[in-house]
């Protein structure tokens, strides 16, 4: 898990610039929160609106509580300036960025320059006052309202930040829609629970700040966004990785309900994420083990909220115990989730919207050299011989041999390792959703993005993140751009924002894209032998079929866990 958060944080280094430029004079509106001053950007019909707080700083006695309201003003802000990033850890990617350059094939001058100029930008100051976020929007002045999309960064919840440049990037507000990316609080900041913590909220739980972070930023988006020129009533929640998942979680939590219209999960799904409050989550580590270490790493055995508030930020930092993160995402809390994000979509208890997800054909290239471990439910995978048919059986009930073959796991485990672990991790619960989603009466769209870098010399292939820049239209020249992947950028940021539109992602020059109904899929490629976009069935069906069996299984075995659905989450083994 903690090389997954490295690795989001590690490739959006590649483009963290800024495009923007000066203060904008056209730009000065009136909003429920005051007047505010935006920025142009690279076009000047476009403007940028840095750093609105959509919430009270969670800081003092509102660190770990529900985000309060966002402060209003009379005097104009002047909105040029990104916001905090949310605490997370810094300078841990070692190794990582150089193999994810390396890997793309380029010259040595190229990766030499590259490294170079990563090494010359700094990140943002962060800070627990981290509660903000951005409006890119060319309709200022429109005489109809723009739909909006909402933009959930990636990471893990342990990393990351809405300021990257990737997301900062023209290309879907020039297809008319409102852009609009957020920060919520992340790692043990955005998703500790202890019981203290419960015992100090009015609906008795603690943990999953970071979902209601980002319940709180669609408030404010249903409140503001009008004054910006977007459509209240026609918002896209959209998002890659932990992005992705907290999309989901969205789908999945009864405060999220009516927030949103329509929903994009690009490569996740935390359909898998089992972690319960107290007790066992099957597989997951649950809030309160976590967070009584983690107030025990500070020296607090028996602690109140009180002093647990009191700890300074950076010493809990400092401090965080091994795999802290493993547990620092959302649990069931019988509130903000009545249920896991996998029981609620098997069970059709969610909000079913119309919806949009994928994933790329090499998401385990950048995980696996460091993670050689091809399954989510076993920690450590035997190479091969029986011990490693029986850990896939007990894992895959009857599919372990399959599995073994499907994958070549006997004879390649590293390549077929790799394989498994992207479509375990992501396709499994991609299409896990999308199916639960078209169950429920809504529309689901799935897509399968292979297109790898230009280089006859690259490794990576279509890796996780890599189809963020086509999506946004910010892809790096440097990194190789080729005019196939022109068009391919072209294709995808037309289907997103069609979609955002009216729930359809079809229309301009895409082949007709059909709904997902179990099998159909949109293959997104470039540079390989298959066409720029064209339509595919039941993309590795044998594949993703025998390894659902495991996330089945887990689902089950939940359900004889989990007893209770109070607010305290009551559990029984």
């Amino acid at each position: 898990m903690r090389l997954f958060t490295m690795t989001v944080a590690g490739l959006v280094l590649v483009g963290c610039g800024s495009v923007d430029e000066d203060i904008a004079a056209e730009a000065l509106i009136s909003t429920p929160q005051g007047p505010v001053q935006g920025v142009t950007t690279a076009s000047a019909d476009i403007f940028n609106f840095k750093g609105l707080p959509f919430a009270a700083a969670p800081v003092g006695d509102l660190r770990w509580t529900a985000p309060a309201p966002a402060p209003r003003w009379k005097e104009t802000r002047i909105a040029d300036t990104f916001g905090n990033r949310c605490m997370q850890p810094e300078g841990v990617e070692g190794g990582f960025f150089n193999r994810l350059i390396e890997g793309h094939g380029l010259s040595a001058t190229k990766n030499f320059l590259i490294k170079q100029a990563v090494k010359a930008q700094k990140p943002g100051p962060m800070s627990e006052d981290c509660l903000y976020l951005n409006v890119r929007t060319g309709n200022l002045n429109g005489d109809t309202q723009q739909p909006v999309m909402v933009w959930i960064h990636g990471g893990g919840h342990q990393f990351g930040s809405s300021d990257f440049a990737y997301y900062q990037s023209n290309g879907l507000v020039e297809k008319d829609v409102v852009l609009v990316t957020i920060n919520y609080r992340l790692g043990a900041f955005g998703y500790m629970a202890h019981p203290a913590l419960s015992a100090d909220d009015p609906n008795g739980v603690s943990g999953n700040y970071g979902a209601l972070d980002q319940i709180a930023a669609l408030k404010w988006v249903q409140d503001n966004i009008a004054a910006y020129g977007g459509d209240p009533d026609n918002v896209t929640i959209f998002g890659e990785s932990a992005g992705a998942w907290s999309v989901t979680e969205m789908m999945a939590s009864p405060l999220a309900k009516g927030l949103f219209h329509k929903a994009i999960a690009q490569s996740g799904a935390s359909t898998y994420h089992l972690g319960q409050m107290d007790g066992d989550g099957v597989g997951w580590p649950s809030g309160y083990s976590m967070g009584k270490q983690v107030a025990e790493s500070v020296g607090l055995t028996e602690p109140t909220a009180a002093d647990l508030r009191a700890v300074p930020a950076a010493e809990i930092m400092a401090n965080l115990p091994e795999k802290a993160d493993e547990a620092f995402h959302h649990i069931r809390d019988g509130y903000v989730f009545p249920k896991n994000v996998g029981q609620a979509f098997r069970d059709g208890e969610m909000n079913a919207v119309p919806f949009l997800t994928g994933y790329n054909s090499d998401e385990g290239t950048l995980f696996f050299p460091d993670d050689p471990q091809p399954s989510v439910w076993e920690p450590d995978m035997p190479r091969g011989g029986a011990e490693m048919l029986a850990a896939l059986n007990q894992h895959y009930p009857g599919r372990g041999e399959l599995i073994a073959e499907l994958y070549d796991l006997e004879n390649d485990f590293i390549t077929g390792g790799t394989q498994m672990m992207g479509d375990e991790i992501f396709g499994v619960n991609v299409r896990f959703a999308a199916q639960a989603n078209e169950a429920m009466g809504a529309p689901s769209y799935a897509y399968f993005f292979s297109r790898v870098p230009p280089s006859d010399k690259q490794i990576l292939g279509a890796f996780h993140a890599s189809e963020i820049p086509f999506v946004f239209d910010s892809s790096e020249p440097i990194l190789g751009l080729t005019e196939d992947d022109k068009a391919l950028t072209e294709m995808m940021v037309s289907a997103w924002t069609n979609f955002a539109k009216s729930g359809d992602p079809n229309g301009g020059n895409l082949p007709n894209w059909e709904p997902h109904q179990g099998e159909n899929w949109m293959h997104f490629s470039a540079n390989t032998s298959w066409d720029i976009a064209e339509a595919l069935d039941n993309v590795r069906v044998e594949k993703l079929n025998a390894l659902e069996t495991g996330l089945i299984q887990k689902l089950d075995a939940l359900d004889q866990t989990v007893s209770g659905t109070g607010p305290q989450g009551a559990l029984e083994d």
